[in-house]
Protein backbone atom coordinates (compact mmCIF):
# COMPACT_ATOMS: atom_id res chain seq x y z
CA UNK A 1 0.00 0.00 0.00
CA UNK A 2 2.83 2.36 0.87
CA UNK A 3 4.50 1.88 -2.55
CA UNK A 4 1.22 2.64 -4.34
CA UNK A 5 0.58 5.71 -2.20
CA UNK A 6 4.12 6.98 -2.78
CA UNK A 7 4.00 6.45 -6.56
CA UNK A 8 0.59 8.14 -6.93
CA UNK A 9 1.19 10.85 -4.37
CA UNK A 10 -1.93 10.09 -2.33
CA UNK A 11 -2.60 9.17 1.30
CA UNK A 12 -2.02 5.58 2.46
CA UNK A 13 -5.47 5.60 4.01
CA UNK A 14 -7.08 6.23 0.62
CA UNK A 15 -5.16 3.33 -0.91
CA UNK A 16 -6.12 1.07 1.98
CA UNK A 17 -9.77 2.08 1.64
CA UNK A 18 -9.80 1.22 -2.07
CA UNK A 19 -8.11 -2.14 -1.51
CA UNK A 20 -10.55 -2.99 1.26
CA UNK A 21 -13.55 -2.06 -0.86
CA UNK A 22 -12.31 -4.13 -3.80
CA UNK A 23 -11.72 -7.14 -1.56
CA UNK A 24 -15.17 -6.80 -0.01
CA UNK A 25 -16.85 -6.55 -3.42
CA UNK A 26 -14.71 -9.30 -4.93
CA UNK A 27 -13.46 -6.99 -7.69
CA UNK A 28 -10.01 -7.59 -9.21
CA UNK A 29 -8.00 -5.33 -11.52
CA UNK A 30 -8.91 -7.25 -14.73
CA UNK A 31 -12.58 -6.56 -13.93
CA UNK A 32 -12.13 -2.79 -14.12
CA UNK A 33 -9.11 -2.45 -16.42
CA UNK A 34 -11.10 -1.06 -19.37
CA UNK A 35 -13.81 0.80 -17.43
CA UNK A 36 -13.90 4.58 -16.90
CA UNK A 37 -13.03 5.99 -13.48
CA UNK A 38 -16.59 7.05 -12.66
CA UNK A 39 -17.93 3.55 -13.24
CA UNK A 40 -15.14 1.95 -11.17
CA UNK A 41 -15.86 4.36 -8.31
CA UNK A 42 -19.56 3.50 -8.32
CA UNK A 43 -18.69 -0.23 -8.26
CA UNK A 44 -16.37 0.15 -5.26
CA UNK A 45 -18.47 2.68 -3.35
CA UNK A 46 -22.08 2.31 -4.46
CA UNK A 47 -24.32 5.20 -3.46
CA UNK A 48 -21.47 7.41 -2.27
CA UNK A 49 -21.59 10.96 -3.61
CA UNK A 50 -25.11 10.64 -4.95
CA UNK A 51 -27.61 13.21 -3.80
CA UNK A 52 -31.29 13.13 -4.54
CA UNK A 53 -32.43 16.37 -6.11
CA UNK A 54 -35.36 18.18 -4.53
CA UNK A 55 -36.50 19.27 -7.98
CA UNK A 56 -38.80 17.34 -10.26
CA UNK A 57 -36.63 15.67 -12.91
CA UNK A 58 -37.75 16.04 -16.53
CA UNK A 59 -37.85 13.11 -18.93
CA UNK A 60 -34.49 13.90 -20.48
CA UNK A 61 -34.92 11.34 -23.28
CA UNK A 62 -38.13 13.10 -24.31
CA UNK A 63 -36.40 16.50 -24.08
CA UNK A 64 -33.69 15.18 -26.38
CA UNK A 65 -36.24 13.89 -28.91
CA UNK A 66 -38.25 17.11 -28.88
CA UNK A 67 -35.15 19.23 -29.50
CA UNK A 68 -34.78 17.46 -32.84
CA UNK A 69 -37.95 19.12 -34.10
CA UNK A 70 -37.58 22.35 -36.04
CA UNK A 71 -38.36 25.43 -33.94
CA UNK A 72 -38.11 23.65 -30.58
CA UNK A 73 -35.62 25.17 -28.11
CA UNK A 74 -34.56 24.48 -24.53
CA UNK A 75 -36.40 27.65 -23.51
CA UNK A 76 -39.69 26.28 -24.86
CA UNK A 77 -39.17 22.87 -23.25
CA UNK A 78 -38.28 24.46 -19.91
CA UNK A 79 -41.49 26.47 -20.02
CA UNK A 80 -43.53 23.31 -20.62
CA UNK A 81 -41.66 21.57 -17.78
CA UNK A 82 -42.38 24.49 -15.44
CA UNK A 83 -46.09 24.38 -16.29
CA UNK A 84 -46.22 20.64 -15.55
CA UNK A 85 -44.48 21.16 -12.19
CA UNK A 86 -46.88 23.97 -11.26
CA UNK A 87 -49.90 21.84 -12.16
CA UNK A 88 -48.58 18.94 -10.04
CA UNK A 89 -47.51 21.19 -7.15
CA UNK A 90 -43.88 20.07 -7.33
CA UNK A 91 -40.73 22.20 -7.14
CA UNK A 92 -39.11 23.06 -10.46
CA UNK A 93 -35.55 23.93 -11.41
CA UNK A 94 -34.66 27.21 -13.06
CA UNK A 95 -33.72 27.62 -16.71
CA UNK A 96 -29.95 27.71 -16.09
CA UNK A 97 -30.04 24.50 -14.05
CA UNK A 98 -32.32 22.93 -16.67
CA UNK A 99 -29.73 23.64 -19.40
CA UNK A 100 -26.84 22.34 -17.27
CA UNK A 101 -28.75 19.17 -16.43
CA UNK A 102 -29.48 18.57 -20.12
CA UNK A 103 -25.77 19.04 -20.91
CA UNK A 104 -24.94 16.51 -18.18
CA UNK A 105 -27.45 14.06 -19.68
CA UNK A 106 -25.82 14.45 -23.10
CA UNK A 107 -22.35 13.86 -21.64
CA UNK A 108 -23.53 10.93 -19.52
CA UNK A 109 -25.37 9.07 -22.29
CA UNK A 110 -22.94 9.90 -25.10
CA UNK A 111 -25.63 11.24 -27.44
CA UNK A 112 -25.01 14.28 -29.61
CA UNK A 113 -26.39 17.57 -28.39
CA UNK A 114 -29.27 18.73 -30.53
CA UNK A 115 -29.20 22.33 -29.46
CA UNK A 116 -27.37 23.11 -32.72
CA UNK A 117 -28.38 20.19 -34.96
CA UNK A 118 -32.00 19.97 -36.07
CA UNK A 119 -33.39 17.12 -38.12
CA UNK A 120 -33.78 17.94 -41.80
CA UNK A 121 -32.22 21.38 -41.45
CA UNK A 122 -28.63 21.16 -42.66
CA UNK A 123 -26.36 19.28 -45.06
CA UNK A 124 -22.59 19.69 -44.70
CA UNK A 125 -20.32 19.05 -47.71
CA UNK A 126 -16.57 18.88 -48.28
CA UNK A 127 -13.80 17.18 -50.27
CA UNK A 128 -11.79 14.37 -48.66
CA UNK A 129 -8.06 15.00 -48.50
CA UNK A 130 -6.99 11.56 -49.72
CA UNK A 131 -7.51 10.21 -53.23
CA UNK A 132 -8.20 6.80 -54.75
CA UNK A 133 -6.50 5.15 -57.74
CA UNK A 134 -8.03 4.09 -61.03
CA UNK A 135 -5.77 1.90 -63.18
CA UNK A 136 -6.57 1.43 -66.86
CA UNK A 137 -6.53 -2.36 -67.42
CA UNK A 138 -5.24 -1.95 -70.99
CA UNK A 139 -2.62 0.80 -70.79
CA UNK A 140 -1.83 0.65 -67.09
CA UNK A 141 -2.24 4.43 -66.78
CA UNK A 142 -3.08 5.57 -63.24
CA UNK A 143 -5.65 8.29 -62.59
CA UNK A 144 -6.65 9.97 -59.36
CA UNK A 145 -10.21 9.84 -58.06
CA UNK A 146 -11.33 12.46 -55.56
CA UNK A 147 -13.96 11.89 -52.87
CA UNK A 148 -16.88 14.26 -52.30
CA UNK A 149 -18.39 13.83 -48.82
CA UNK A 150 -21.78 14.99 -47.53
CA UNK A 151 -23.46 14.36 -44.18
CA UNK A 152 -26.72 15.20 -42.42
CA UNK A 153 -25.35 16.30 -39.01
CA UNK A 154 -28.46 15.31 -37.04
CA UNK A 155 -28.37 11.61 -37.97
CA UNK A 156 -24.80 11.65 -39.37
CA UNK A 157 -26.17 9.83 -42.39
CA UNK A 158 -23.40 10.07 -45.00
CA UNK A 159 -22.90 10.17 -48.74
CA UNK A 160 -19.63 9.80 -50.67
CA UNK A 161 -19.17 10.26 -54.42
CA UNK A 162 -15.92 9.64 -56.35
CA UNK A 163 -15.06 11.91 -59.26
CA UNK A 164 -12.12 12.39 -61.61
CA UNK A 165 -11.59 16.08 -60.85
CA UNK A 166 -12.59 18.78 -58.39
CA UNK A 167 -13.77 21.28 -60.98
CA UNK A 168 -17.01 23.19 -60.83
CA UNK A 169 -19.04 20.81 -62.98
CA UNK A 170 -17.86 17.81 -60.94
CA UNK A 171 -18.72 19.69 -57.73
CA UNK A 172 -22.25 20.38 -59.00
CA UNK A 173 -22.81 16.84 -60.29
CA UNK A 174 -21.79 15.46 -56.89
CA UNK A 175 -24.44 17.64 -55.26
CA UNK A 176 -27.10 16.39 -57.69
CA UNK A 177 -26.14 12.78 -56.87
CA UNK A 178 -26.14 13.66 -53.15
CA UNK A 179 -29.71 14.96 -53.22
CA UNK A 180 -30.85 11.86 -55.10
CA UNK A 181 -29.15 9.69 -52.45
CA UNK A 182 -30.79 11.52 -49.53
CA UNK A 183 -34.15 11.63 -51.30
CA UNK A 184 -34.70 15.26 -50.33
CA UNK A 185 -32.99 18.54 -49.49
CA UNK A 186 -32.58 20.83 -46.49
CA UNK A 187 -32.91 24.62 -46.09
CA UNK A 188 -29.20 24.99 -45.27
CA UNK A 189 -26.20 23.83 -47.29
CA UNK A 190 -22.93 24.34 -45.38
CA UNK A 191 -19.79 24.17 -47.53
CA UNK A 192 -16.13 25.02 -47.33
CA UNK A 193 -14.76 28.16 -48.96
CA UNK A 194 -13.87 26.52 -52.27
CA UNK A 195 -13.76 28.56 -55.48
CA UNK A 196 -16.24 26.10 -57.00
CA UNK A 197 -18.78 27.32 -54.44
CA UNK A 198 -17.63 30.61 -52.91
CA UNK A 199 -15.89 33.41 -54.79
CA UNK A 200 -15.00 35.46 -51.70
CA UNK A 201 -15.74 35.31 -47.97
CA UNK A 202 -14.32 38.43 -46.30
CA UNK A 203 -14.13 38.75 -42.54
CA UNK A 204 -16.32 41.84 -42.80
CA UNK A 205 -18.71 42.20 -45.69
CA UNK A 206 -20.96 40.16 -47.90
CA UNK A 207 -20.18 36.62 -49.01
CA UNK A 208 -19.99 36.33 -52.81
CA UNK A 209 -21.18 32.95 -54.09
CA UNK A 210 -20.44 31.26 -57.38
CA UNK A 211 -23.42 31.84 -59.75
CA UNK A 212 -23.68 28.20 -60.80
CA UNK A 213 -23.51 26.98 -57.20
CA UNK A 214 -26.16 29.44 -56.09
CA UNK A 215 -28.39 28.40 -59.00
CA UNK A 216 -28.02 24.73 -58.09
CA UNK A 217 -28.85 25.39 -54.43
CA UNK A 218 -31.92 27.45 -55.35
CA UNK A 219 -33.14 24.60 -57.57
CA UNK A 220 -33.21 22.41 -54.45
CA UNK A 221 -34.67 25.17 -52.19
CA UNK A 222 -31.44 25.47 -50.22
CA UNK A 223 -29.41 28.45 -49.04
CA UNK A 224 -25.61 28.18 -49.24
CA UNK A 225 -23.95 29.03 -45.92
CA UNK A 226 -20.14 28.91 -46.18
CA UNK A 227 -18.26 27.92 -43.05
CA UNK A 228 -16.07 30.62 -41.57
CA UNK A 229 -12.55 30.73 -42.94
CA UNK A 230 -10.23 28.44 -40.96
CA UNK A 231 -13.12 27.30 -38.75
CA UNK A 232 -13.55 23.55 -39.40
CA UNK A 233 -15.84 23.30 -36.37
CA UNK A 234 -18.49 25.13 -38.39
CA UNK A 235 -19.01 21.77 -40.13
CA UNK A 236 -17.73 19.20 -37.60
CA UNK A 237 -19.96 16.41 -38.88
CA UNK A 238 -18.49 16.65 -42.36
CA UNK A 239 -14.95 16.91 -41.00
CA UNK A 240 -15.49 13.75 -38.92
CA UNK A 241 -17.13 11.90 -41.81
CA UNK A 242 -14.28 12.96 -44.10
CA UNK A 243 -11.88 11.24 -41.71
CA UNK A 244 -13.99 8.07 -41.64
CA UNK A 245 -14.34 8.04 -45.43
CA UNK A 246 -10.63 8.55 -45.87
CA UNK A 247 -9.73 5.80 -43.40
CA UNK A 248 -12.29 3.29 -44.65
CA UNK A 249 -11.84 3.86 -48.39
CA UNK A 250 -8.34 5.16 -49.01
CA UNK A 251 -7.05 3.04 -46.13
CA UNK A 252 -8.91 -0.26 -46.25
CA UNK A 253 -8.93 -0.33 -50.08
CA UNK A 254 -5.42 1.04 -50.58
CA UNK A 255 -4.16 -2.17 -52.21
CA UNK A 256 -7.17 -2.58 -54.47
CA UNK A 257 -6.99 -1.36 -58.06
CA UNK A 258 -10.16 -0.11 -59.73
CA UNK A 259 -10.46 -0.36 -63.50
CA UNK A 260 -13.02 2.41 -63.91
CA UNK A 261 -14.84 5.16 -62.09
CA UNK A 262 -18.04 3.09 -62.16
CA UNK A 263 -16.27 0.20 -60.41
CA UNK A 264 -14.96 2.57 -57.75
CA UNK A 265 -18.41 4.10 -57.33
CA UNK A 266 -19.88 0.64 -56.78
CA UNK A 267 -17.30 -0.09 -54.07
CA UNK A 268 -18.06 3.24 -52.42
CA UNK A 269 -21.80 2.49 -52.42
CA UNK A 270 -21.13 -0.86 -50.75
CA UNK A 271 -19.05 0.82 -48.07
CA UNK A 272 -21.73 3.46 -47.54
CA UNK A 273 -24.39 0.83 -46.87
CA UNK A 274 -22.19 -0.78 -44.23
CA UNK A 275 -21.04 2.53 -42.73
CA UNK A 276 -24.54 4.01 -42.38
CA UNK A 277 -25.91 0.74 -40.94
CA UNK A 278 -23.12 0.39 -38.37
CA UNK A 279 -24.52 0.76 -34.78
CA UNK A 280 -23.54 3.83 -32.80
CA UNK A 281 -21.10 3.21 -29.97
CA UNK A 282 -22.68 5.55 -27.42
CA UNK A 283 -26.30 5.85 -28.52
CA UNK A 284 -29.07 3.62 -29.73
CA UNK A 285 -29.55 2.79 -33.38
CA UNK A 286 -27.44 3.61 -36.40
CA UNK A 287 -27.09 6.45 -38.88
CA UNK A 288 -29.56 4.75 -41.18
CA UNK A 289 -32.18 4.02 -38.50
CA UNK A 290 -32.08 7.58 -37.14
CA UNK A 291 -32.24 8.98 -40.67
CA UNK A 292 -35.20 6.82 -41.68
CA UNK A 293 -37.21 7.40 -38.50
CA UNK A 294 -36.45 11.00 -37.58
CA UNK A 295 -34.90 12.87 -40.51
CA UNK A 296 -36.17 11.61 -43.86
CA UNK A 297 -39.79 12.70 -43.16
CA UNK A 298 -38.58 16.29 -42.57
CA UNK A 299 -36.55 16.69 -45.77
CA UNK A 300 -37.79 19.06 -48.46
CA UNK A 301 -39.18 17.04 -51.40
CA UNK A 302 -36.99 17.05 -54.50
CA UNK A 303 -38.12 19.05 -57.56
CA UNK A 304 -39.71 17.22 -60.45
CA UNK A 305 -36.50 17.31 -62.49
CA UNK A 306 -32.90 17.07 -61.36
CA UNK A 307 -30.66 20.10 -61.70
CA UNK A 308 -28.87 20.16 -65.04
CA UNK A 309 -25.18 21.01 -64.83
CA UNK A 310 -24.40 23.49 -67.58
CA UNK A 311 -21.58 25.62 -68.98
CA UNK A 312 -21.88 29.39 -69.25
CA UNK A 313 -20.61 31.28 -72.29
CA UNK A 314 -20.53 35.03 -71.82
CA UNK A 315 -20.57 37.96 -74.22
CA UNK A 316 -22.11 36.59 -77.44
CA UNK A 317 -23.55 39.21 -79.80
CA UNK A 318 -26.99 38.71 -81.35
CA UNK A 319 -26.70 39.20 -85.11
CA UNK A 320 -29.02 41.37 -87.19
CA UNK A 321 -30.87 38.23 -88.31
CA UNK A 322 -31.96 37.72 -84.66
CA UNK A 323 -29.70 34.70 -84.16
CA UNK A 324 -26.67 34.01 -81.96
CA UNK A 325 -23.89 31.59 -82.87
CA UNK A 326 -22.83 28.59 -80.84
CA UNK A 327 -20.75 25.59 -81.96
CA UNK A 328 -21.05 26.46 -85.68
CA UNK A 329 -24.85 26.67 -85.48
CA UNK A 330 -27.38 29.45 -84.98
CA UNK A 331 -30.11 29.95 -82.38
CA UNK A 332 -32.85 32.57 -82.53
CA UNK A 333 -33.23 35.36 -79.97
CA UNK A 334 -36.27 37.70 -79.65
CA UNK A 335 -35.85 40.42 -82.28
CA UNK A 336 -35.91 43.18 -79.65
CA UNK A 337 -32.44 42.02 -78.57
CA UNK A 338 -30.80 42.10 -82.01
CA UNK A 339 -27.39 43.74 -81.72
CA UNK A 340 -27.15 43.22 -77.95
CA UNK A 341 -24.72 41.02 -76.02
CA UNK A 342 -26.18 37.93 -74.34
CA UNK A 343 -24.95 34.98 -72.27
CA UNK A 344 -25.52 31.32 -73.15
CA UNK A 345 -26.22 28.55 -70.66
CA UNK A 346 -25.45 25.26 -72.41
CA UNK A 347 -26.68 22.05 -70.82
CA UNK A 348 -26.52 18.46 -71.98
CA UNK A 349 -29.39 18.90 -74.44
CA UNK A 350 -30.62 22.49 -74.13
CA UNK A 351 -29.32 25.99 -74.80
CA UNK A 352 -30.69 28.97 -72.89
CA UNK A 353 -30.15 32.61 -73.86
CA UNK A 354 -29.83 35.04 -70.93
CA UNK A 355 -29.67 38.83 -70.84
CA UNK A 356 -28.90 40.75 -67.64
CA UNK A 357 -30.09 37.94 -65.39
CA UNK A 358 -33.27 37.17 -67.35
CA UNK A 359 -33.78 34.11 -69.52
CA UNK A 360 -34.93 35.12 -73.00
CA UNK A 361 -35.51 31.76 -74.66
CA UNK A 362 -34.65 28.06 -74.65
CA UNK A 363 -33.64 25.83 -77.58
CA UNK A 364 -33.10 22.14 -78.04
CA UNK A 365 -29.36 21.81 -78.61
CA UNK A 366 -28.51 20.89 -82.20
CA UNK A 367 -26.38 17.74 -82.68
CA UNK A 368 -22.64 18.13 -82.18
CA UNK A 369 -22.09 16.93 -85.75
CA UNK A 370 -24.33 19.65 -87.22
CA UNK A 371 -22.90 22.80 -88.77
CA UNK A 372 -24.50 25.98 -90.14
CA UNK A 373 -27.95 24.88 -89.02
CA UNK A 374 -30.61 27.15 -87.55
CA UNK A 375 -32.84 26.59 -84.55
CA UNK A 376 -35.54 29.23 -84.89
CA UNK A 377 -38.55 30.05 -82.76
CA UNK A 378 -40.92 31.85 -85.13
CA UNK A 379 -42.10 34.12 -82.32
CA UNK A 380 -38.55 35.47 -81.97
CA UNK A 381 -38.67 37.01 -85.46
CA UNK A 382 -40.26 40.39 -86.26
CA UNK A 383 -42.54 38.94 -88.94
CA UNK A 384 -42.44 37.47 -92.40
CA UNK A 385 -41.53 40.79 -93.92
CA UNK A 386 -38.81 41.45 -91.37
CA UNK A 387 -36.52 38.50 -91.88
CA UNK A 388 -36.48 35.17 -93.64
CA UNK A 389 -34.01 32.37 -93.04
CA UNK A 390 -31.27 31.94 -95.60
CA UNK A 391 -31.48 28.74 -97.65
CA UNK A 392 -30.04 27.36 -100.89
CA UNK A 393 -32.74 28.90 -103.08
CA UNK A 394 -32.24 32.36 -101.66
CA UNK A 395 -28.44 32.15 -101.95
CA UNK A 396 -28.63 31.00 -105.58
CA UNK A 397 -30.97 33.88 -106.51
CA UNK A 398 -28.44 36.35 -105.11
CA UNK A 399 -25.59 34.62 -106.96
CA UNK A 400 -27.47 34.80 -110.29
CA UNK A 401 -27.88 38.56 -109.84
CA UNK A 402 -24.10 38.82 -109.49
CA UNK A 403 -23.35 36.77 -112.61
CA UNK A 404 -23.12 33.28 -114.12
CA UNK A 405 -19.64 32.50 -112.76
CA UNK A 406 -20.65 33.53 -109.24
CA UNK A 407 -23.75 31.34 -109.59
CA UNK A 408 -21.48 28.50 -110.69
CA UNK A 409 -19.26 28.93 -107.61
CA UNK A 410 -22.24 28.98 -105.26
CA UNK A 411 -23.74 25.93 -106.94
CA UNK A 412 -20.50 23.99 -106.50
CA UNK A 413 -20.34 24.99 -102.81
CA UNK A 414 -23.76 23.48 -102.19
CA UNK A 415 -22.95 20.41 -104.28
CA UNK A 416 -19.89 19.73 -102.10
CA UNK A 417 -22.00 19.48 -98.94
CA UNK A 418 -24.04 16.54 -97.73
CA UNK A 419 -26.89 18.82 -96.64
CA UNK A 420 -27.94 22.10 -98.22
CA UNK A 421 -27.92 23.88 -94.84
CA UNK A 422 -24.20 23.19 -94.56
CA UNK A 423 -23.56 25.20 -97.70
CA UNK A 424 -25.42 28.34 -96.62
CA UNK A 425 -22.63 30.01 -94.63
CA UNK A 426 -19.85 29.23 -97.17
CA UNK A 427 -22.07 30.64 -99.93
CA UNK A 428 -22.93 33.76 -97.94
CA UNK A 429 -19.25 34.32 -97.15
CA UNK A 430 -18.58 34.53 -100.91
CA UNK A 431 -21.67 36.59 -101.74
CA UNK A 432 -20.99 39.18 -99.03
CA UNK A 433 -17.72 40.04 -100.77
CA UNK A 434 -19.89 41.92 -103.29
CA UNK A 435 -20.78 44.45 -100.61
CA UNK A 436 -17.13 45.38 -100.18
CA UNK A 437 -15.78 44.99 -103.72
CA UNK A 438 -18.94 45.32 -105.93
CA UNK A 439 -20.81 42.61 -107.81
CA UNK A 440 -18.78 43.14 -111.01
CA UNK A 441 -15.45 42.52 -109.29
CA UNK A 442 -16.82 39.46 -107.48
CA UNK A 443 -18.01 38.01 -110.80
CA UNK A 444 -14.55 38.54 -112.32
CA UNK A 445 -12.85 36.99 -109.29
CA UNK A 446 -15.12 33.94 -109.49
CA UNK A 447 -14.25 33.60 -113.18
CA UNK A 448 -10.53 33.65 -112.42
CA UNK A 449 -10.89 31.21 -109.51
CA UNK A 450 -12.83 28.71 -111.61
CA UNK A 451 -9.90 28.51 -114.05
CA UNK A 452 -7.66 26.92 -111.39
CA UNK A 453 -9.83 25.46 -108.60
CA UNK A 454 -12.55 22.89 -109.05
CA UNK A 455 -14.68 24.25 -106.21
CA UNK A 456 -13.57 27.76 -105.21
CA UNK A 457 -14.34 29.02 -101.73
CA UNK A 458 -14.08 32.28 -99.84
CA UNK A 459 -10.43 31.58 -99.01
CA UNK A 460 -9.65 31.35 -102.76
CA UNK A 461 -11.68 34.34 -103.96
CA UNK A 462 -10.81 36.91 -101.29
CA UNK A 463 -7.04 37.03 -102.14
CA UNK A 464 -7.91 37.72 -105.80
CA UNK A 465 -9.99 40.73 -104.79
CA UNK A 466 -7.47 41.96 -102.20
CA UNK A 467 -4.59 41.93 -104.70
CA UNK A 468 -6.67 43.34 -107.57
CA UNK A 469 -6.02 40.41 -109.91
CA UNK A 470 -9.63 40.59 -111.08
CA UNK A 471 -8.93 44.07 -112.51
CA UNK A 472 -5.50 43.41 -114.04
CA UNK A 473 -6.09 39.98 -115.53
CA UNK A 474 -3.43 38.85 -113.10
CA UNK A 475 -3.60 35.11 -113.72
CA UNK A 476 -0.92 33.68 -116.02
CA UNK A 477 -1.10 30.41 -117.80
CA UNK A 478 -0.14 27.49 -115.59
CA UNK A 479 0.84 24.00 -116.49
CA UNK A 480 -1.90 21.43 -116.21
CA UNK A 481 -0.19 19.41 -113.50
CA UNK A 482 -3.15 19.33 -111.17
CA UNK A 483 -1.64 21.84 -108.71
CA UNK A 484 -4.20 24.56 -108.04
CA UNK A 485 -3.22 28.17 -107.35
CA UNK A 486 -2.54 31.52 -108.93
CA UNK A 487 0.62 33.23 -110.14
CA UNK A 488 0.50 36.99 -109.82
CA UNK A 489 1.09 38.77 -113.12
CA UNK A 490 3.87 41.17 -113.94
CA UNK A 491 1.58 44.16 -113.58
CA UNK A 492 1.10 43.28 -109.92
CA UNK A 493 4.82 43.17 -109.13
CA UNK A 494 5.50 46.25 -111.24
CA UNK A 495 3.19 48.25 -109.00
CA UNK A 496 4.62 47.01 -105.70
CA UNK A 497 7.19 49.79 -105.35
CA UNK A 498 4.80 52.59 -106.11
Amino acid sequence: GRAIARSLGIARQSVAEVLAASAAAGIAYPDVETKPDDEVYSMLFPGRGERESVYEQPDWARVHRELARVGVTLRILHGEYADECAAAGRPRMGYDRFCKQYAAYVARTGVTSRVEHKAGRTIEVDWAGKTMRIVDPVTGDVSKAYLFVAVLPFSRYAFVEPTLDMGQNAWLRCHVAMYEWFGGSTPRLVCDNLKTGVISHPRDGEVVLNDAYRSMAEHYSAAVIPGRVRRPKDKPSAENTVWHATMALAGAMRDRAFASLDELRGAVRGWLDEYNSRPFQKRDGSRRSVFESDERPLLIPLPGTAYEVADWIYGRKVQSNCHVAYARNWYSVPYAYAGTVVDLRVGSDTLEVWHKGSRLCTHRLLPATAANRYSTNETDLPGKAGWRQWDRERCERWAKRVGPDCADVVGRLFAAQRFDDQGVEPALAVLRLSRRYSERRLENACSLALQSVASPRYSHIRPILETGQDMTGGLTETSDDGAGGWVRGGDYYANMGR
